[in-house]
């Protein structure tokens, strides 16, 4: 049974909190102060929190924190009657999984916290099917390239180093990162990550050191950067070779000084934080990075290799990734067909574990048997190569075919119910209403349910 606890000096709000939670099968604690709550989290471990932000003994972010450190894995929910973009990331700075806003919509809570609860129970199920021998900190694999990076994860995470990641995309960086966090010092203290790609410069260089309140048009607050936020802890910096060179030399001043000013800002402040970067570039062209804040990052180098070069690990991999999404999807698979194997053994896998897992994930919401048989392969990589492109091909036509397809057999698989077909098919629910609605309706073979379903 999941193990629920709800912080909350309002008593009615407990109760109709603990009444949905009850509808789930959870078991319940309860407290109205932090000093309660720290009591109760102080004697046992719990699967989801849900924490007003403002307490009568302090602030929600606090106990927070300190769920966060005793279990990581604690899903924690902040409950607010003052909504507002700052206190959402804080929130999420601070490790909170999501946020609700006072008055509560209960279809809304009850349908989060479903989902809340198909996850945590997914992920207890995975770890009763154990590959204890297959994997690492989360990360799978027996071969032998990957049996060096585990021991030589081993052996410098205990150490105040600075580590370079490299590998091609979708090899696992950041569960590189996450796994050199957990066997550290650091291990009980932030781990935060950004990705260097997804941001332009400006913002980057506010997010990572932050700003004072005037430092520039719209700069309505002060606002902490995520080095400081990940004080004591460690700051994952992914992709950092499409960092601008001129938020280089500002990085590098950092990892020298191990001080910070942010944008705007009279005075440095010291943080002591772990930086554990990554990249899929090659970092020692002086045109792309920086010489001497590349040897500031790289005193040790974790090469991840792509997934072709590890092919032998990739049975236990489709057997993870099988059994993951069977139970996600509600599927009853037991076994995948030997000539779908040999097809993903065969395979190159540009996108490495992430191309591999989306295969997967696409090959068990199209079958219905109990065997995973060869069909997405050769849907996506094979049968549109028979194709003949001449005499007219209608590729508008051929894709809009497929796409109902997929959108009618979501709908079969989630017993009609769109919030829930849109979840299979990874888009929004906005989305596939949209998508769905320039589908005739006759070709729906039972009639699916209101949107707030």
């Amino acid at each position: 049974m999941i193990k629920a606890l709800v912080i909350d000096d309002e008593s009615n709000i407990r109760k109709v909190l603990k009444i949905i939670l009850k509808e789930l099968n959870f078991n319940i604690k309860d407290a109205s102060t932090i000093e309660e709550g720290e009591e109760l989290i102080s004697n046992e471990n719990f699967d989801i929190a849900l924490v007003d932000l403002r307490l009568p003994d302090g602030s929600g972010i606090e106990i927070l924190k300190k769920i966060k450190t005793i279990n990581h894995d604690t899903v924690v929910i902040l409950i607010t009657a003052f909504a507002s973009a700052e206190n959402a990331v804080q929130a999420m700075k601070a490790g909170a999984y999501d946020y609700l806003i006072k008055p509560f919509n209960l279809d809304e809570i009850r349908i989060k916290l479903k989902n809340i609860a198909e996850t945590i129970i997914l992920k207890k199920k995975v770890k009763e099917i154990g590959f204890i021998d297959n994997s690492f900190e989360g990360i799978i694999g027996n071969s032998k390239v990957m049996k060096e990076v585990f021991n030589m994860i081993e052996k410098i995470a205990p150490y105040e180093t600075s580590i370079l990641i490299t590998g091609e995309s979708g090899t696992g960086k950041e569960l590189v990162a996450k796994a050199i966090h957990k066997r550290s010092q650091r291990s009980g203290k932030p781990f935060i990550t950004i990705n260097c790609a997804s941001l332009p410069s400006e913002l980057l260089e506010s997010e990572l050191f932050g700003y004072t309140k005037g430092s520039f048009t719209g700069a309505t607050t002060s606002k902490e950067g995520l080095i400081i936020t990940a004080n004591g802890g460690s700051l994952f910096l992914d992709e950092i070779g499409e960092m601008p060179h001129a938020l280089q030399a500002k990085l590098l001043r950092f990892l020298e000084d191990k001080k910070i000013r942010p944008i705007g800002g009279a005075t440095e402040i010291d943080v002591d934080v772990r930086i554990i970067a990554a990249s899929n570039k090659d970092l020692t062209n002086e045109a792309i990075f920086r010489k001497d804040l590349f040897f500031r990052i790289a005193t040790f180098e974790i090469k991840l290799p792509p997934l072709r070069e590890r092919k032998e690990d990739i049975p236990i991999l489709v057997d993870y990734f099988v059994k993951t999404m069977s139970m996600k999807f509600g599927k009853n698979i037991h076994t995948i067909d030997k000539a779908f194997l040999e097809s993903l053994l065969n395979y190159e896998y540009k996108g490495n574990l992430r191309e591999l897992k989306n295969i997967i994930e696409r090959a068990v919401i199209m079958t219905d048997d109990e065997i995973l048989k060869k069909i997405t392969l050769e849907e996506e990589h094979i049968a549109v190569k028979s194709f003949s492109l001449g005499n007219g091909f209608d590729l508008n036509s051929f894709l809009s075919s497929i796409e109902t397809e997929l959108l009618l057999k979501a709908l079969k698989e989630a017993n009609y119910v769109k919030t829930k077909a849109a979840e299979l098919l990874g888009i929004s629910f906005r989305e596939f209403r949209y998508r769905l609605s320039k589908i005739d309706k006759g070709k729906v073979d039972k009639p699916y349910l209101p949107d707030e379903n």
